[in-house]
């Protein structure tokens, strides 16, 4: 893709995360992931740039993005589809180095957690059929591949893009920057990373936890898929459940499991748990950094989420 390094550099120079107005360069913020940002910048509205601030040196950098180039490949061999798509390192004296992230950019109202607010019944499990077919893909792939490669996919609706192209529907996988893939049964994925995000002062306790674990559902097709059927709380339509585990279950390998309704309700209270303790912990991490500390926040927080 046509990535302007100059500009990149120069956003992130100027760039302010924990006050965007006072940044250089504009830009609109178009979503959050756990531990990155999205953005549209100095008024491109073909592509989007994904923010990941996490790294302690270039080389580190070089590693994952070698790792998500590698992942994506993956996910085509299995048949996935995923959209144009390429990275930039960028390294400021005295700050993380920042991977950039660029990708193609989609209409926002075809986004599938969107869509489920506007579709009609049976349009929605043509959507919920179409991910299903794509997740199965996944499950083929490692089942053909393993033990060399095995891919795992965060498939909540958010993570998917469904529009038109030629006439016909398409699907898209739009979460790629979190490689997830095993070689010889080794993790790829340096969780540890992800615990820059992690407010300084309860890093400690999450290191007692088994990281693992949470890159381990995403392999599992029951705890995978609970975790998409559980999300429809977050995206206001708990409504939905009911059907999504019907047209689920009936999908489900022979012998891999089934979604229960129970099971879903209590993975989405303790989701929620952690979810809002941690909003409120980074939020404190914010102050006492910016406020007390007088030093920069690197990571962009989203306001209030509804979940």
């Amino acid at each position: 893709m046509d990535i302007d390094y100059d500009l990149l550099v120069q956003f992130e120079k100027q760039l302010m995360p924990h006050d965007l107005s006072r940044s250089g360069i504009a830009a609109e913020v178009l979503g959050y992931g756990e531990i990155s940002s999205i953005f549209s910048i100095a008024g491109r509205k073909d592509i989007i740039y994904k923010r990941l601030p996490i790294f302690s040196s270039v080389d580190q950098a070089e590693g994952y993005k070698q790792r998500y180039f590698e992942y994506c490949d993956l996910l085509k061999q299995a048949g996935l589809s995923i959209p144009e798509d390429d990275a930039a390192i960028v390294d400021i004296p005295g700050r993380p180095v920042v991977i950039y992230f660029v990708q193609r950019r989609f209409e926002e109202e075809r986004l599938c957690h969107k869509l489920i607010h506007k579709l009609a019944r049976p349009e929605i499990e043509s959507m919920l059929v179409a991910i299903l077919g794509s997740i199965e893909k996944t499950w083929q792939f490692n089942h053909a591949r393993q033990p060399v490669f095995e891919i795992a996919v965060d498939a909540q609706l958010s993570n998917w893009v469904w529009v038109t192209e030629a006439g016909e529907q398409k699907l898209y996988l739009l979460d790629t920057t979190t490689p997830m893939y095993r070689v010889q049964g080794v993790e790829q994925l340096d969780v540890e990373l992800f615990l820059e995000s992690i407010p300084f002062f309860i890093r400690w306790l999450v290191r007692r936890l088994d990281l693992d674990d949470v890159v381990n559902r995403y392999y599992d097709p029951v705890s995978n898929l609970t975790d998409v059927v559980a999300n429809l709380y977050k995206e206001q339509r708990p409504d939905l459940i009911p059907f999504f585990i019907e047209t689920i279950n009936g999908r489900m390998p022979e012998g891999v499991g089934s979604l229960s309704r129970k099971e879903i309700d209590d993975y989405y209270k303790e989701d929620k748990m952690i979810w809002t303790l941690l909003s409120i912990l980074r939020r404190t991490d914010r102050f006492i950094t910016t406020k007390i500390l007088r030093r920069r926040y690197e990571f962009i927080l989203p306001g209030k989420v509804n979940r």
